[in-house]
């Protein structure tokens, strides 16, 4: 048994599932490369038989992602593991990852199969995805309102044809900590051939449980834990990444050292790609990501903390890529100093241009700020790189209000490379503008979130927008940053906009 745990990663596939979680293909590859610095050992990249546009994603990653075994979901049938192997044909190291639901619910009202039907479909899946790769993962969808007796003649099957993963998920995040692991516990001991393949779980958060359930099954054997980034997923999401990988490093004594692969240093620097692209912030008190994960304001525990950093802190901050606020460059700092602080904060591979592009950005932030921090200039460089091909242009704008709350704004935009304005009220500047854009753009998007934070401390801190519009049945997301709060709204409704351009029509106003 294998005293290394297997990180496989599914934020690129379950993580995406949540509502406005869609990333365009370049993010996609970009946070699937983040992910191989993170040192995860599988990427699940994508469901290829969802749709074409996530086969070409998982095309992509399987063919410039190197250094990782790259995943794809599969049904069990024909069709989907030939999409499957279409996706992963090019990686380096392919695996197809096929399913089937065993709970009684679900193969009588969802698959309208009896028991050996399921069986003998678990089967076929597992032999058809054997024959295009040597490792085939199998999971049986629903594991945890299952019988366990079938589920242990299921993995037997499915183990009998070739599969080199067991996956238990608990699809519904149905099970409690203690219940979890005698269900692992039973599968171990009582499906045949179990010793020769890797006992693998995915857990989901329903009952908050998912990262407890995880943690309980690999301590009776399990060493493969299915995570997402920041725990993001259907409903109430999946397993946290860096939770599980934490409480393994802080509590070796309670899981006798078993350990992943994974950088701890570059949880942070993921977390935050991932929520600078899904929109999806995480709350200020999540464990370990979270702004205030490692922030102490009650006078006993500063006292503590300034005697001995233990009393209250049971990791360090730098052990999971957290980095104080300190304070670089300014306005006559040259190119090849700021190049080179780009290089210290991790974004040493940007092209000339890109670093042009940057510093034209850094100069005009220091002609408006007093102070630039590391912050800072992370935010406009995130903020630069989550840009998509921008059909619509801010040009210029304008707004003004009353006490009563009535606003009037006027909007310039380069549309399709032409020049409109148009002008709008509203219940608040940002309304007015918003609505002034609509105008231009001849469509009109319903606002689900606005999100607003500041990148540092200070009255001239940038703001930092995010907002997730519904556009028809699809949310798209966009984020902005400016040291005007209006324009970093602004900037966010256009770069959700434009991300709604790329997937549907937009019929364009000639404005006012």
């Amino acid at each position: 048994m294998s005293e290394r745990l297997i990180i496989f990663d599914t934020t690129l596939r379950d993580g995406e599932q949540s509502p406005g979680a869609t990333m365009t293909e370049d993010e996609k590859v970009e946070v699937a490369r983040q992910l191989v610095k993170l040192g995860v050992d599988i990427i699940e990249a994508g469901f290829p038989a969802a749709s074409p546009g996530d086969l070409r994603a998982v095309q992509r990653i399987s063919r410039e992602v190197k250094g990782v075994s790259v995943c794809a979901l599969a049904r069990a049938n024909q069709q989907d593991i030939d999409a499957a192997w279409e996706g992963v044909r090019d990686a380096e190291q392919p695996r197809i990852h096929t399913f089937i639901a065993t709970s009684p619910i679900h193969m009588e009202y969802k698959l309208r199969k009896t028991p050996e039907q399921v069986l003998e479909a678990a089967r076929f899946a597992v032999r058809a995805a054997k024959r295009y790769v040597s490792d085939v993962e199998f999971s049986a969808e629903d594991a945890t309102r299952s019988d366990w007796d079938f589920l242990c003649r299921v993995f037997a099957a499915a183990i009998e044809e070739g599969a080199t993963t067991i996956n238990i998920p608990d699809t519904v995040g149905y099970a409690v900590p203690h219940e979890f692991a005698e269900l692992v516990r039973y599968i171990m001991e009582h499906t045949p051939g179990i010793e020769k393949v890797t006992v693998s779980v995915h857990c989901h958060n329903d009952l908050g449980l998912a990262t407890a359930n995880t943690l309980a099954a690999i301590r009776v054997g399990a060493r493969q834990a299915e995570v997402t980034i920041n725990g993001i997923g259907e409903r109430a999401g999946n397993t946290a990444l860096e939770e599980v990988v934490m409480a393994l490093h802080v509590r070796r004594d309670v899981f006798g050292g078993i350990l992943p692969r994974v950088v701890t240093e570059q949880i942070v620097p993921t977390s935050k790609l991932v929520q600078r692209i899904t929109g999806i912030h995480v709350q200020p008190n999540k464990a370990i990501v979270g702004a205030n994960a490692f922030a102490h304001e009650a006078g006993i525990h500063q006292d503590g903390m300034l005697k001995h950093r233990l009393t209250y802190e049971i990791m360090t901050p730098q052990s999971v890529g957290w980095e104080a606020s300190r304070l670089v460059l300014g306005k006559h700092s040259g190119r090849a100093g700021f190049t080179a602080r780009l290089k210290e904060l991790g974004y040493g591979d940007l092209s000339r241009e890109r670093i042009e592009q940057l510093y034209q950005r850094f100069i005009d932030l220091c002609d408006r700020k007093k102070t630039v921090t590391d912050a800072d200039i992370i935010a406009i460089v995130e903020d630069q790189l989550a840009q998509v091909p921008q059909r619509f242009v801010l040009k210029g704008w304008r707004a003004h209000s009353g006490s009563d709350g009535r606003a009037e704004a006027w909007v310039k935009l380069e549309v399709d490379g032409i020049e409109r304005e148009a002008s709008a009220s509203g219940n608040g500047q940002i309304d007015a503008l918003f609505k002034a854009i609509d105008r231009l753009v001849g469509r009109h998007c319903e606002l689900e979130a606005f999100h607003v934070d500041a990148v540092s401390p200070g009255e001239d801190a940038q703001g930092q927008v995010t907002v997730h519009l519904r556009c028809g049945t699809q949310v798209y997301n966009g984020r902005g940053v400016a040291t005007d709060v209006i324009e970093a709204s602004i900037r966010a409704y256009l770069m959700a906009l434009n991300r709604a351009a790329l997937t549907a029509p937009v019929s364009v106003s000639g404005g006012e």
